[in-house]
């Protein structure tokens, strides 16, 4: 008792205490040990501080390539686009066409065949209206040079209450007059068809639809397998699944918005050309067909449409009032569409933010034109479906909070199918 006594004492622990602690561990003494600040942490807490560091490293690193990437691709895409355009139009129809391609091979025809028809077919219905646009809007504005004078006439009584407009449309009437006039037997006859005009375009031209139609065909015939073999080669069953749901999205996604937009845009069209009828405007088939046309792209086709109505109804008819009612019935019928009919139809599965298209707008029509607005939809569709499947960045958490670019991602909530 005594030499126990005095290993407590010098321990710097009361007797009891030490007794109440061997009672409870049992009669072995338990020390808590003290951390000493001075010292490293142990290899378990150092090991997450070095992967932090890691993937922070390793986020920060992909952000720079990705904003080096997004800054370099668009002139690399713009230097190439004898290239790059043709391929990405290509690959936009070929996707639009994959349900025909499965529907005719689901009727077990082959898969050579099938993609052949869905060529051919889709030429002849290009064909058919680029030529119904195409050769009576070339013989229609053939006629614009001399219709300036019968246009300013019509805008006389717009144009005396703005004096500098007037003063800034003389110099250029002045101008367009000036331009010596090519004589009527030397004046190329508009082409008859989609091949005429190919036939006379430049070689390059050429190259790029061949090369195009020969794209979309390999493209179709190979499909079938080539999604098989994309899914199969997964290592995984997850994986597998979410390969096949991307693919089956993108599919999905852009064939549904360019068959129901080619529909609406369709009948928007053939409404405007039945009411251009009605008031006697000359071509009304062609103004539907340009409606259709610009009434692809969101927001700007229309204004350009209705400007160009505009123009055509002061060249065709003697009053300003009478001349403004075909640009009256396009924006009408526009507005009509776009508020009531397309979100009807369409509904919330293609909803996409509007500050999303004007973007994809501004970036594809800078970089090809007025071909790349007609792809800025279909390709931020293309591009959103792959974005939510992978996962969206989170760069506000990289940039304001400890996290690397990568959102964690919810677990999806199952719901049960009532029929």
């Amino acid at each position: 008792m005594e030499c126990r006594y005095e290993r407590d004492m010098e321990g710097g622990n009361e007797p009891g205490v030490s007794a109440a602690v061997s009672a409870t561990l049992g009669g072995a003494a338990a020390v808590a040990p003290v951390h000493d600040p001075r010292t490293p942490p142990p290899a378990e807490d150092a090991a997450p501080v070095v992967d932090d560091r890691r993937d922070r490293l390793l986020a920060g690193l992909t952000l720079i390539a990705g904003i080096a990437l997004l800054l370099g691709l668009p002139f690399a895409l713009k230097a190439g686009a004898e290239f790059f355009l043709p391929v990405t139009i290509s690959l936009v129809i070929a996707i639009a066409l994959i349900p025909v391609l499965e529907w005719l091979e689901r009727r077990r025809l082959p898969s050579w065949l099938a993609s052949l028809i869905c060529v051919i077919s889709f030429l002849a219905l290009a064909n058919v209206a680029l030529a119904a646009i195409i050769v009576p809007a070339v013989a229609f504005f053939q006629r614009l040079p001399s219709s300036i004078d019968k246009i300013q006439r019509n805008l006389a009584p717009v144009l005396d209450l703005y004096a500098s407009l007037e003063k800034y449309i003389s110099k250029a009437t002045a101008h367009i007059q000036a331009v010596p006039k090519m004589p009527a037997s030397s004046v190329a006859a508009p082409p008859a068809s989609l091949l005429e005009l190919v036939a006379t375009s430049a070689p390059g031209a050429i190259v790029q639809v061949l090369f195009g139609v020969l794209l979309v065909f390999f493209f179709l015939a190979g499909w079938t397998k080539t999604r098989r073999r994309t899914i199969t080669s997964r290592q995984s069953f997850g994986g597998a699944m979410a390969t096949a749901r991307v693919i089956q999205d993108v599919v999905d996604d852009v064939s549904a918005y360019l068959g129901t937009i080619t529909l609406i845009n369709v009948v928007l069209g053939l409404i405007v050309a039945s009411l251009l009828w009605l008031i006697g405007m000359p071509y009304p088939l062609m103004w539907g067909g340009i409606v259709a046309l610009f009434n692809y792209i969101p927001y700007f086709g229309p204004i350009v449409a209705a400007l160009l109505l505009a123009v055509g109804g002061l060249m065709t008819f003697n009053d300003v009032g009478h001349a403004m009612l075909p640009a009256a019935f396009m924006i009408g019928c526009h507005l009509l569409e776009a508020n009531a009919v397309t979100p009807f139809i369409v509904g919330h599965r293609l909803t996409i933010s509007p500050v999303a298209i004007l973007l994809s707008l501004a970036y594809w029509g800078w970089v090809w034109g007025t071909p790349g607005a007609l792809l800025a939809v279909p390709l931020l569709i293309i591009i959103q479906t792959i974005i939510g499947a992978a996962g969206k960045p989170d760069i506000a958490g990289f940039l304001f909070e400890h996290g690397t670019l990568m959102a964690e991602r919810k677990r999806p909530r199952w719901g049960v199918r009532r029929n």
